[in-house]
């Protein structure tokens, strides 16, 4: 079995820290192929900026995920997981909804532990998407400006255990999720400090990626998840334009 992880911001040492724990969660002879975004942010925590990254996921994934078995968005929030699973003929699988499942079926309610204030707006709207707002006992987040990405567990994570306590102990969860690739691993160093279990999206979002490969469901050719109808495009990478069933000798023609 081969995944392709891809991290959908610019931070090549959140990368290094999704691979450790990638690597943890995969069975033997399962084969990584990890990938950062040649464009975007350092990290992910607006609406916009999840545009961008999901933009950037696509295109990532157009251009690598020959050979794959499944595809994995190594970002809270998901950007793109939609889009991909609407285009491509494997199982695509996003942090953030991998989690939530996960953490439904260890408690009835969860809070999720955040990197940034900033980042609740988007969190939020997520987990309403995917129609888990009910069970969500809270969101606490960091209210400090991050220095360095790639080092928030050693910087802020005696901060971070401190909000998933009262997490416990004020808002009722039942379970916690350490949201975000800058904290893969975390969960796996800090659950014996904790009094609830604690997940890990990276961790979560591979063993389900290895799941649904095992499941080997078909490729949907009806529903919303079908290949979108061909129409002319402009503008995108050889590689994404295949993906999309895009008539690339038409893509400068006009429609109408």
């Amino acid at each position: 079995m081969k995944l392709l992880v891809i991290n959908p911001n610019i931070s090549g040492d959140v990368t290094r820290l999704i691979e450790s724990e990638a690597r943890r969660s995969i069975r033997p002879g399962t084969e990584l192929t990890m990938a950062t975004a040649p464009f975007g942010v350092a990290y992910i925590e607006t609406r916009a900026e999840a545009q961008i990254g999901g933009y950037a996921a696509m295109q990532v994934a157009a251009e690598l995920h020959a050979g794959h078995d499944a595809v994995v968005v190594a970002a809270f929030g998901d950007p793109g997981l939609s889009a991909l699973r609407e285009i491509m003929g494997i199982p695509v699988v996003g942090m953030t909804e991998a989690a939530l499942v996960s953490a439904c079926q260890v408690g009835h309610r969860f809070s999720v532990i955040a990197i940034s204030q900033r980042i609740q707006a988007w969190y939020r709207e997520t987990i309403s998407a995917y129609g888990f707002s009910k069970r969500l006992a809270s969101i606490r987040a960091l209210d400090e400006p991050l220095a360095n990405i790639g080092r928030v567990q050693e910087h802020q994570g005696e901060r971070l255990v401190a909000l998933a306590e009262r997490a416990v102990q004020d808002d009722g969860a039942d379970v916690l999720i350490l949201a975000g690739a800058p904290l893969a691993g975390l969960a796996r160093s800090v659950a014996g400090r904790l009094p609830v279990p604690a997940l890990d999206g990276v961790t979560c979002a591979l063993h389900q990626a290895q799941a649904l490969v095992d499941l080997g469901a078909a490729a949907p050719i009806a529903g919303s998840f079908a290949l979108p109808p061909e129409k002319p495009c402009k503008g995108l990478t050889e590689a994404l334009a295949q993906l999309v069933g895009r008539d690339l000798a038409r893509s400068t023609t006009s429609v109408g």
